[in-house]
Order: C-alpha cells, then structure tokens, then sequence
C-alpha cells in the first residue's frame, strides 16, 4: 500500500512543456464560460462531435444552446446557469499550450475563484457591456492584485446585446481603468467581444470597423510567461516521509512537491524551519530508469544520506541558495471569505504548502472595503469579503517565502472550524521571541562535525531512541523523586539514560552569568545546548524545570528537535499556558507516575521492549 501511494503521488502534478496558465473572471453572467467555449470551438479544440451532442442535449430539451454549456458540464451548474467550480480546459496556438481557468464568478464562490487565480500567469477579467463596470468586477480586479497577477486583458463582453455601440465601450473603459490605476494595475488592452456570436474571440469582427487592435487569441500569445521556475532557487514542500521495511528495504523516501528550482543527487539541502541538513542519496521513480535530476513543477521522491527525522510542512531549499524565512510572527495581507467575522485574539489555523499551524490575529493595521477600496473604521473584526492588513501570530514557527519573491511559498489559507475561511500573502517577516537564538542553532547546525556513528546505530545498539523528558508543575509536587526514580528504573533495565537537572547547568555552565542581571532565556538556550548535545550521544535525557511556561518550552525546541521532546505536567492544576504530552495527577505515587511514564515510552516506541 505504502509503495503504490507513494508512486501515486509523485506521478501528480506533471508540468506542460511551453504552457502558460490563464484564468477568466468576472462577475457572475458576464460571459466567462460562453467566452471559453467559444474559443474552444473556434480554434477546433473540442473533441470531435462535443459540439453537436450539447446541441442536440439542448434541442432534446427544448433549451436554447449555450457555448458555456461546453464547460459548465455539471448538472446543478447547467441548472442554475452558473461555474461553481473552477473548470481547466485545454488548446494551443502555433506559439504555446494554454491551460484556461474558468473562475466562478458569483460572490458565494470567491474562494475557487481565487483557487483558480492562485496559480495563474495572466488573467483575462469580464464585463458586460449592458451592465457595466460590478461590485464584484472591482472585487476581482482587487483579488488579481494581491496574488501579483498584473498579466490582464479586460474583455468588455455581450457587444451584440448594445449594437456594438462604441461609446459604451468607450464609457466602461474608462471607468474600469481608473479603478485599475488605484491597485497599480495597467491591463494589456480592452477588448470589446460578443461570445456568443464569435466576435474579436479567435478572429477580428468586421461589425466593430472602430476597433483596430488585437483579438482574445492574438491577445494571449502577447502575454509573457512567467519566469522559468526550474532556474530560481530550490523550493520543495514536504508532503510526508515513506519507510520501506520489506525485502530488506530501509530507504526512507521524503515526497514533496518542487515549487521552484532543480533538485540533483549529491546537492546539499537544508530543511526548515528545523534547520537540519543533509545531502541528496538518490532521486526515486517508478517504473523508469534512475534519474539524477528533476525540475520544478514535478513531484519528487528523494532519500539523504543522513538519516534525519523530518516531518510533514518542511520546505527545502539548497545550502548554498537563499533560504526561505522562519518566524512565527508575519505581516500579512488578508481576504476574509466566511460569514462569521476573524477576530482578533481568536485561534484559528493557518496553512501554508504543506504546513498547517495554529494562529491567532494579534494586531490589524487596516481594513480596506474589496470593491471601494475604502479604509473601514473597524480594526477588531474583519467582516465577510473585507481585505486587512494584520500581524498573525504562530503557535510555532514554520518556513514562508515574500511574496514578491517566490508567490507560491508565500500564499496561505485560514481554516475556521475545518471550512477554508480566507486567504493572504505574506509581506514581512517579523522578528519573534526566538529569532536570535533559532539563528544561533542554524550557525551551529552548519559548523556541526557529524560522528561516523549514526543516530539508527546508536538506536539499535541502546535499544532505545534519545529523547527528551521534561518532567514540570508546580513546587512538592514530586518531580525530582519522579526523575531520579524513573532514571533508577531504565537503568536497571539497561537502557543509556540520565538526568540533567536545570541547577546542574545553572550552577555550572552559567557560572559566568551575573547574577544581578541574570537573563533566563540564555539559561534555557545554554541548558538546550547541552541537552542537544547529550541527545547526540542517544541518551534518555530526564530533566525537571519548574513550573515551564509555553515560552519557555519553545526556547529549548529552537535548539532541541520538538520530535525529541516529551513534556509531563505532575500536579491536578495546570498554572502555566504550557502545552504539555501528558498529565501525572498528585494522587499518583511516585512508583506509579514511573510506572505511568515507562509505559507511555515503550508505547511509543522510545524504550524498545527486549524479548
């Protein structure tokens, strides 16, 4: 099972060669769909008699055909005579492939459609020429702004239905523009088109003799491709981790996706926001050759020659390339889609590629009306379809791109109760509590001499995997009892254990701190040093802090691997926001909080059981 799902996954998301992607938007009924399936029909990329099957559909039915039919193949949507999804469809012309997505244009569907817009180059927006310019025209317009889409051509739609009127056009234009003007965009051209009769679409209408410029067709092939995203530098999302166990396999293959850049075997690469490096063994493919190299906008399977615990939400990037930044505290640009309200100081989870993390908004700068472009007065809540500006902050940190540097390592959504509730960029990177010192870790990491013995060796040698167990609560609540029995016990068993009490360190290793300015957070970051440094050797490490804050707690994961990390509360009240594994009630004994313990490591497979 694991090796078909495997497989399965890295044969997705295969690049075209020489394509461009291209979305079509605009306010419900303006034409989007009738625009594309005219396209479609005209330049003979249909399947062959799809045509004449929606018109005899239509003739069965005694309904009046629709080029829109062509995409709109969904029952509900032909029903209710609007895309609710985003539909991809496919045609070239003699200079590229094109693959065109057709955005749903009602306000209830602006998620897909900024689904749809998320991955485009360039964008062709839709107005009718009897209505005019929309609120959700304005809307769409804004949207292509904040995913940095400034490709656009506006299609002034349903010429037919005003007799080709110039004026109108003419009106529309420039009411369209200088709202364009306010969000720093300047389209490539209005084009003034019928779908339904053809007009301007794949060839120039001679019912229009005062329009003088391009078609749609003509119009796309001028739009330039993004720049080749195989030669910026490394981005690969970690999607998650296989472990072969059969046949005497014991690779261990990371599966991402490759944004952007290239991946070979021998590069060294760098995880983050873990900071951990490794370099490249082999590159895994199924049913081919070997290959040693593969591009962006491929799913890539990989194993590293330093066996090194890398989770799920991870971005690589190459040594020797920019990094990605790490933070837990963004400013960011956000487009709120659901009908309750984001409020600050309410949690809520934010992902990014493949990273899903827990946010809260601490701070919003400014709201701005999506449509008017006008600033609100309210700063406490965003409303449904308002775009902000606020400060998030993270539970933890994860690894993120600006997005005037790589869009796609910069673009998140918000879930709210498991329903995707909005969406932003990332515009700044802002310094959190642990910055200087995750800094710090990844100098160390880089002048780290790596032992010949690795961490799998030292595992089965010890029967056991190095951990960490942080044993806190409140004072005579029993925590050294707790450790210095617990170390007793695993060491009459065998197992390479020790505990490390945060005085030990204190006393010792900070005896140069002074005292009368003593600053806690570089005791932590000294007693984590120590910690990484005996975890290295594979040890059980128990040690015990009082009354250890979340703060705190993040301090030492900066310098420890979080998945190294077990932390116990003992006592009936938690008095701290820690986020602990476990709780020891104080009516437990000291035998039966060891006991407690014991059993959790052997069930999670820290303290390997010896048969």
């Amino acid at each position: 099972m694991a090796v078909s799902k495997l497989y399965a996954v890295m044969d997705t998301c295969k690049k075209m060669k020489n394509s461009m992607n291209i979305v079509i938007v605009g306010h419900v009924d303006h034409g989007k769909s009738t625009i594309i399936g005219r396209l479609l029909a005209d330049t003979n990329s249909l399947p062959e008699g799809k045509l004449d099957q929606i018109k005899r559909t239509c003739e069965r039915n005694s309904k009046p055909f629709e080029y829109a039919f062509l995409l709109d193949a969904l029952k509900d949507e032909q029903a209710q005579g609007i895309t609710i999804d985003t539909a991809r469809v496919f045609f070239e012309t003699n200079l590229r492939k094109y693959i065109i997505m057709d955005a749903p244009g009602h306000i209830e569907f602006l998620k897909n459609m900024i689904t749809g817009a998320s991955s485009a180059e360039a964008a062709l927006l839709v107005i009718d020429a009897n209505e005019g310019v929309k609120e959700n025209s304005r809307r769409h317009g804004y949207l292509l702004s904040l995913l940095g889409i400034t490709q656009i051509a506006v299609l002034i739609n349903k010429m037919d239905i005003i007799d080709y009127h110039e004026n109108i056009f003419n009106k529309i234009v420039h009411e369209y523009s200088k709202f364009l003007e306010t969000i720093n965009i300047k389209p490539k051209l209005f084009i003034p088109v019928s779908g339904f009769e053809g007009d301007n679409v794949a060839s120039s209408s001679d019912k229009m003799p005062w329009y003088k410029n391009k078609n749609i067709l003509e119009i796309l092939d001028l739009f330039k491709p993004s720049p080749s995203l195989e030669k910026k530098d490394l981005r690969i999302t970690i999607q998650d981790v296989y472990k072969f166990t059969r046949f005497g396999d014991s690779r261990r293959i990371f599966v991402g996706n490759i944004e952007t850049g290239t991946l070979n075997v021998n590069d060294e690469i760098c995880f983050y926001p873990s900071g951990k490096k490794s370099k490249i063994a082999t590159i895994e493919s199924f049913n081919t050759k070997r290959i040693s190299s593969v591009i962006a906008g491929n799913t890539v399977g990989f194993t590293i020659k330093e066996q090194i615990y890398i989770k799920r939400g991870e971005i690589v990037s190459k040594e020797k390339q920019s990094p990605p930044a790490v933070s837990s505290l963004i400013n960011a640009s956000i487009f709120w889609l659901s009908k309750n309200p984001l409020k600050i100081g309410k949690e809520y989870y934010l992902k990014l590629g493949t990273a899903k993390v827990s946010v809260k908004i601490e701070k919003i700068i400014r709201i701005i009306d999506s449509s008017s472009l006008k600033d609100l007065e309210s700063t406490t809540e965003i409303k449904r379809h308002e775009v902000a500006e606020c400060i998030l902050k993270l539970n933890h940190p994860i690894a993120f791109d600006l997005t005037d540097k790589f869009p796609i390592t910069s673009r998140f959504v918000i879930i709210d109760k498991f329903e995707i509730s909005g969406g932003g960029i990332i515009k700044e990177s802002l310094s959190d509590q642990q910055m200087k010192l995750r800094k710090k870790v990844y100098r160390r990491n880089d002048k780290w001499i790596e032992s010949d013995i690795s961490h799998l060796e030292r595992a089965k040698k010890y029967n056991q995997k190095a951990t960490m167990l942080i044993i806190t609560g409140e004072k005579h609540t029993g925590r050294k009892n707790i450790a210095k029995q617990l170390e007793k016990s695993l060491f009459n068993s065998g197992k390479f254990v020790y505990y490390l009490g945060l005085g030990n360190v204190k006393h010792g290793v900070d005896a140069d701190l002074d005292k009368n300015k003593y600053v806690k957070n570089e005791h932590l970051r000294r007693f984590a040093e120590v910690s990484h440094i005996m975890l290295d050797s594979g040890v059980v490490l128990i040690v015990t802090a009082q009354t250890l804050s979340q703060n705190d707690l993040e301090n030492i994961k900066t310098s420890v691997s979080p998945d190294l990390i077990t932390t116990i509360w003992v006592g009936d009240e938690i008095t701290t926001d820690l986020v602990y594994d476990f709780q020891i009630e104080s009516h437990s004994t000291t035998s039966q909080a060891v006991s407690i313990i014991e059993e959790y490591l052997e069930e999670n497979g820290i303290v390997f059981k010896v048969w």
